[in-house]
């Protein structure tokens, strides 16, 4: 491993602060990271040649440049990685044509009723999995921990030939050769150089992992397959969730890009490199269920932005997560405008779990329970009743790790209250465990995402349930509860709710760019997962245990990915922006009942738009949006200049000549399929440019449901289509009623002709001073 003052230095470009889907765990402390832009030169080695030549004149030779090397970034953009010492990185950054140098960083990672659930289903006859012939002719590049090939989820049965622009290569390595790629996996490639420049060789026979495509964790395989897998019968978990299980973009082919250890995440040098050559190898689609957590890293948020602005720009859509560090505000990860930023929401399936007391009275939570060992009568225990000596209180109550007595645990059946430091069950399962419990039933704020628990059972109940439990413990002499197996019911609860986890808006980076864009379901997500992350006693039981359930913004990202995969097949020349803006106006407010989307947290509320964005995506609805609100490189560029690169800079980014200009509502005017102000003192007008995509003479009209305290207006009103005007521009004036410094309402602007609704969000604070902390 490198001495503490050594750095890789990755050339890479500072366009703005950005998070990934997968969260950052760590930051190194001997790692940069540094971009020079778009190429010089069209030919890539001479890309290569300028690294070295630069990488010399600091070094002294090119046999020590080429040594310290560990990437060179040459085919999207240019820039390499490379160790040097502190003093020669400065000196790097002060070389003309380096935009900037910034330390790596080592980032962390972050389905067979969702899509039924979505309505992507072959009956519908105009609907998007058919009218898309489920995907076929689109490379979907997924970054992620590998694939697990065997998986019945990449079988190539009736996929055609690998597409002629695919000009990638099946990487080979440890237990992955030539023969695991096919014609659904036609392409796999692995990084691990600037991981290994964090935290040395590592060593595969220890840490169970693998120095190739292949997948240890589970993650990829559980993301690509919800992505792009092939259509299995009668898949289940331990018996529950039975069905076919199926990726949204079944017939879309797979491009695997590992750049994440189950040893302990991602180097951000390997992403980029990732980055780089998803572009020369020409995919579509780009999955990045990748990011960091709260407070926004600068290196990190770069290092995503770079590598998906140079995709977006060629014309690859980027889908991410909105990380996972809800229910709290200001929390939403990967923030560039040019990204698809996905929220994770709820599907209309359950798995309810009978509790029964020694009373007869039955109280009923969720689990994944399928043992057969708990359907007899077990004493029941409060946590707090059964404390280790000299524990607190407080950490018994939630069951934290040693805070239980084992003598007074053992053989008993545990309950557990959540507290506002121990969000999840993992830890109380874990602390049941080790002191021999028998079972664990877990009081937790409502939620619906259930915690896996393989040694042991574990039922998730509310806090209701949970009083109830420990009132009945407090006035019975021998109390005692037995638990039902495990059903699985569909159409039996409220859906489509913002999960508890999913992080949410205003971005606290760029508040003017609404975050996340669109919600997609992410909790409890069946999907394929690799056998070898899987406890032995598991993957030993007939059939084995090829799919697992997981949940987590990471989850919702292949849902948007696959449907952003279908739209492309269905309208290939739309941008990425275009197709950004067909999900985001199409969404929907309500669930399957007309009731409004609600939140989960403490308390539960109806969701807004730092929630779920637009809202929740209706797939077959995204095919004909009627009016879309595309955006490309001006457009971009102008948000670069907002936020404070010079022209320089810029240029360098974006490889064309880059003049900005000073603007108070520079970002107020970007075209995006929203309209966020979190400073409106008195009266702002603000514009946005449509698109005609529906008939050719179209009429639509305007109407709007303003944001509390303010009143909005629309000019013109009403717009005119024909065959010569396809794009129209209006304005959009907030005046604010209030004169107190406000907090954040929400309304909506929408154009409609008849037959299609096209609603964006409207997002306004207003100030009557300086912006302040909302504390």
């Amino acid at each position: 491993m490198a001495s503490l003052w050594i750095h890789s230095i990755i050339f890479f470009v500072l366009v703005m602060q950005l998070q990934s889907l997968l969260l950052v765990a760590l930051a190194s402390s001997n790692v940069h990271i540094v971009y020079m832009g778009e190429r010089q030169h069209d030919e890539p080695e001479l890309v290569q040649d300028s690294h070295h030549e630069i990488l010399s004149n600091i070094l002294g030779s090119h046999e020590a440049a080429k040594e310290s090397i560990l990437y060179s970034y040459k085919h999207g953009f240019s820039g390499f990685a490379a160790v040097l010492t502190e003093s020669q990185a400065k000196l790097i950054a002060d070389f003309p044509g380096v935009v900037s140098v910034v330390p790596n960083r080592v980032l962390s990672l972050q389905t067979t009723r969702s899509w039924d659930f979505l309505q992507v289903k072959r009956q519908i006859a105009n609907g998007i999995l058919s009218m898309s012939h489920s995907g076929n002719g689109i490379i979907i590049g997924v970054f992620d921990t590998g694939i697990w090939p065997e998986s019945e989820s990449f079988k190539d049965e009736g996929m055609g030939e690998v597409p002629s622009h695919w000009k990638g290569i099946c990487q080979t390595g440890e237990k992955f050769n030539q023969s695991h790629c096919n014609r659904k996996i036609i392409g796999a490639r692995w990084y691990i150089k600037g991981y290994e420049a964090e935290f040395g060789k590592l060593n595969t026979s220890d840490v169970g992992e693998y120095l190739s495509p292949r997948d240890a964790s589970g993650h990829g395989t559980h993301t690509s397959s919800t992505a792009a897998g092939a259509p299995i019968e009668n898949v289940n978990f331990m018996g529950l969730a039975q069905g076919l299980a199926r990726g949204g973009a079944p017939s879309a082919w797979l491009a695997v890009y590992k750049v994440c250890w189950s040893t302990g995440g991602c180097s951000s040098a390997d992403l980029l490199a990732a980055f780089d050559h998803a572009i020369l190898d020409g995919v579509d689609v780009l999955s990045v269920s990748i990011g960091a957590p709260p407070p926004l890293s600068t290196y990190v948020d770069e290092v995503l932005s770079i590598g998906s602005f140079h995709a977006v720009t060629k014309g690859i859509s980027v889908v991410c997560s909105a990380g996972n560090s809800g229910p709290y505000s200001q929390t939403v990860i990967n923030t560039a405008p040019w990204v698809i930023t996905v929220a994770a929401s709820t599907i209309d399936r359950a798995f309810p779990t009978v509790i029964t007391m020694g009373n007869n009275q039955t109280l009923v939570g969720q689990a994944f329970y399928t043992m057969k060992d708990m359907n007899e009568f077990h004493p029941i225990v409060f946590g707090e009743d059964i404390a280790a000596s000299g524990a607190d209180e407080d950490d018994a109550r939630s069951c934290d790790s040693g805070a239980l007595n084992a003598t007074l645990a053992r053989g008993k059946v545990v309950l557990c209250f959540q507290s506002r430091f121990q969000r999840s069950a993992t830890i109380a399962i874990n602390t049941v465990l080790d002191v021999q419990g028998a079972g664990l039933i877990f009081a937790q704020f409502p939620r619906k995402e259930v915690t896996e628990s393989w040694d042991i059972a574990c039922v998730q109940v509310d806090f209701v349930i949970g009083t109830t439990l420990l009132t009945y413990i407090g006035t019975t002499s021998n109390p005692v509860v037995k638990f039902s197996l495990t059903k699985t019911a569909v159409g039996q609860q409220i859906s489509s709710e913002v999960a508890s986890f999913s992080a949410r808006g205003p971005s606290s980076l760029s508040p003017s760019v609404l975050k996340p864009d669109i919600a997609a379901p992410g909790v409890n997500i069946l999907a394929s997962w690799s056998p070898a992350s899987l406890p032995y006693s598991v993957i030993t039981k007939p059939p084995p245990l090829n799919f697992k359930f997981d949940s987590g913004t990471s989850m919702a990202c292949p849902h948007i990915s696959g449907i952003v995969t279908l739209l492309k097949a269905i309208h290939p020349t739309w941008s990425p922006a275009a197709i950004k803006s067909a999900l985001v106006t199409t969404a929907s407010l309500d669930d399957e009942y007309g009731e409004c989307i609600g939140a989960e947290g403490s308390p539960h509320k109806q969701a807004d738009p730092f929630d779920y964005g637009g809202g929740h995506v209706d797939p077959n609805k995204a095919i004909d949006p009627g009016l879309i609100y595309d955006m490309g490189v001006s457009d971009y560029t102008r948000f670069l200049c907002a936020m404070g690169y010079n022209n320089s800079a810029i240029s360098s980014v974006t490889g064309t000549s880059t003049q900005c200009y000073t603007s108070a509502n520079f970002l107020d005017n970007l075209n995006l399929p929203s309209i966020s102000i979190p400073e409106l003192k008195e009266k702002l007008t603000v514009t946005r440019t449509v698109t005609n995509v529906g008939p050719v003479n179209s009429v639509y009209t305007a109407f709007v449901q303003a944001p509390a305290g303010t009143v909005v207006s629309v000019q013109p009103s009403i717009l005119f289509f024909n065959s010569t005007i396809r794009k129209l521009k209006f304005k959009v004036t907030f005046h604010s009623k209030l004169r107190i410094q406000g907090r954040y309402s929400f309304g909506n602007l929408i154009w409609e002709d008849g037959f299609h609704v096209v609603r964006i969000p409207l997002i306004v604070r207003t100030v009557i001073q300086d912006f302040y902390a909302d504390t």
